[in-house]
């Protein structure tokens, strides 16, 4: 891996029956990018997002998926010390993954749970380090007035807010976020996206997002890595992503990927 890379991806495939979801796919992301996962359905967007968070082991072979040096998985076995690694990547879900039950603070407090031990969350014995990082990430996204409030009873657009805080609280410095937008309305996909953006430019974190919608990902993200049939199909600027491209990428699907007008 390279000096400025957080993360290297190392000919990874993954098998699903007979379905071949990553064909050998390679991908380095360097400190402080920004790039956006597009695709169409079952290009292998979400796949390679799972097997870089271990949620999923790649198949047997010699791929291999490490992050800050620190192996994650090799030849389709998780590496037994991923836990440290995990500590510092943070997982953006399409459907939040709050507990709804819990107040919105508790869902974000959790962020620190690999800092602190279970038990002290499960009993809610905060440290004060916790409890002001909380505090102070709800209040940049807009939520400490909702801090007491269970997370079930929010919009869609404040719970995935509450998932970046907790991100945040977890201290990740890479963030990894799967169809972070395809719940929402339009302008709390734009509030979110921009908070994305934000933590990438002001506080210098690397952001790995896949979208389905393509205007998003050409807007907020300078790379763009367009996968088709479990391969790279494309790896570079936005800018230099053109209509003729995407439609070869998505075909039928072209005009459904653009929110707000595909381009002429």
């Amino acid at each position: 891996m390279s000096d400025a890379a957080v993360l290297s991806i190392r000919n990874v495939s993954k098998t699903f029956g007979k379905r071949r979801a990553l064909d050998g796919v390679s991908l380095d992301a360097r400190r402080g990018e920004m790039i956006a996962l597009i695709g169409p359905s079952g290009s292998g967007k979400s796949t390679l997002l799972r097997s870089i968070s271990a949620l999923q082991t790649i198949d047997a072979g010699d791929g291999e998926i490490v992050a800050f040096d620190g192996p994650v998985q090799k030849d389709g076995r998780i590496d037994p010390g991923v836990r440290r690694t995990r500590t510092r990547i943070g997982m953006i879900f399409q459907q939040f993954n709050l507990v709804g039950r819990l107040s919105l603070f508790t869902n974000v407090a959790l962020g620190s749970l690999g800092r602190i031990g279970y038990w002290r969350a499960a009993l809610g014995l905060w440290p004060s380090e916790t409890k002001a990082a909380t505090m102070a990430a709800l209040h940049r996204f807009g939520l400490s007035d909702y801090a007491a409030q269970r997370a079930n009873t929010l919009s869609g657009g404040q719970q995935q807010r509450g998932a970046i805080a907790r991100a945040l609280v977890q201290k990740a410095k890479i963030i990894l976020a799967d169809e972070p937008v395809a719940s929402l309305d339009p302008v709390s996909a734009r509030r979110v996206m921009e908070i994305l953006a934000e933590l990438n430019r002001a506080d210098g974190l690397t952001v790995v997002v896949t979208l389905h919608q393509v205007d998003y990902a050409l807007r907020y993200c300078k790379r763009v890595v367009a996968l088709k049939a479990g391969q790279i199909v494309y790896d570079g600027p936005a800018s230099g992503l053109h209509k003729t491209q995407l439609i070869d990428i998505y075909g039928p699907e072209f005009e459904d990927v653009f929110w707000e007008g595909a381009p002429a």
